[in-house]
């Protein structure tokens, strides 16, 4: 084998109060190209996604995990994921060069070994899981959680045309919160978890709110909790924050087209909107040569 492309999903996380440890695969998706090369190490030129430090940084962990020797390669991507949205962009990156790599040398790790160096790149797992493993998924802690996503599912995304980088968005975090605004969180996360486990999504109504992040990083996308009213009121499930955003996602099972409409109506800055649903899958060969 001399090349493979890899789809990558990208995901939603947190969800609210999950902070750090849920997370979606979606119906969107980046595609990465693996190449060996005879040369020395090619980066990807592709203006959409300038990812050449993540990618050097994600080969060197690979060829020290599998006691491998290092081979040259070239990458590409292209796909429909913005880079600093809050849909996994970067998970993309890493957990497609990963696979990628791994394909081309014979498949010495498993996809927990790929999710694994892909969540210590990243610095948390709640992309990187249902990136690598698709569905819904709880990581952390004791190890991972996974669960199917039924069809009728619909995320309604409403994607902003400024970025918010992850740095930028966790400096606004406190380091301490309210002891009565963590309870909240935890309730509001396990009942995510619950409707999510049962596909029980009436279970959703009301349970996004969190006072761990979401809060503060009002001040990075201000029009939030009107975008996340307006889709509510046209009938959504609920909304939070996708990521460190700026995107912001509703779920709903019902005229997610109206839902749509409603949140695009209540956003003041130039966005575009997508409907989509989740990806079970998670990351997986697309082609090989």
């Amino acid at each position: 084998m001399q090349s493979v492309t890899i789809h990558v999903p990208a995901t939603t996380a947190n969800l609210g109060p999950g902070y750090d440890c849920l997370g979606i695969a979606l119906g969107l998706s980046n595609r990465i190209t693996v190449t060996r090369s005879s040369t020395a190490r090619e980066k990807a030129s592709d203006s959409f996604h300038p990812g050449d430090a993540m990618a050097e940084e994600a080969a060197e962990r690979f060829f020290v995990k599998s006691s491998l020797t290092d081979f040259s390669f070239r990458w590409a991507i292209e796909g429909e994921v913005p880079p600093s949205r809050g849909l996994g962009s970067s998970v993309t990156v890493r957990l497609g060069l990963l696979c990628g790599l791994n394909a081309l040398a014979g498949s010495p790790l498993s996809r927990q070994d790929l999710f694994e160096l892909c969540a210590s790149l990243e610095g948390h797992p709640d992309n990187a899981a249902p990136a690598a493993f698709g569905g819904f998924t709880v990581a952390g802690g004791a190890g991972t959680a996974r669960f199917e996503v039924a069809p009728n599912l619909n995320f309604v995304l409403l994607i902003p045309d400024f970025e918010v980088s992850t740095p930028a968005a966790r400096q606004v975090l406190p380091t301490q919160v309210d002891h009565s605004a963590a309870v909240m969180s935890c309730a509001n996360a396990c009942r995510i978890t619950a409707a999510f486990a049962s596909q029980n999504y009436e279970l959703l109504r009301g349970a996004f709110a969190d006072g761990l992040h979401q809060p503060f990083r009002r001040a990075l996308i201000p029009f939030l909790p009107e975008v996340i009213t307006a889709g509510e009121r046209a009938g959504a499930l609920g909304g939070f924050l996708s990521g460190s955003g700026s995107t912001i996602c509703c779920v709903t099972t019902d005229a997610p087209e109206s839902i749509a409409e409603a949140m695009s109506k209540a956003a003041p800055c130039e966005h575009r909107v997508v409907i989509t649903k989740a990806d079970n899958s998670g990351a997986a060969v697309l082609r090989s040569e």
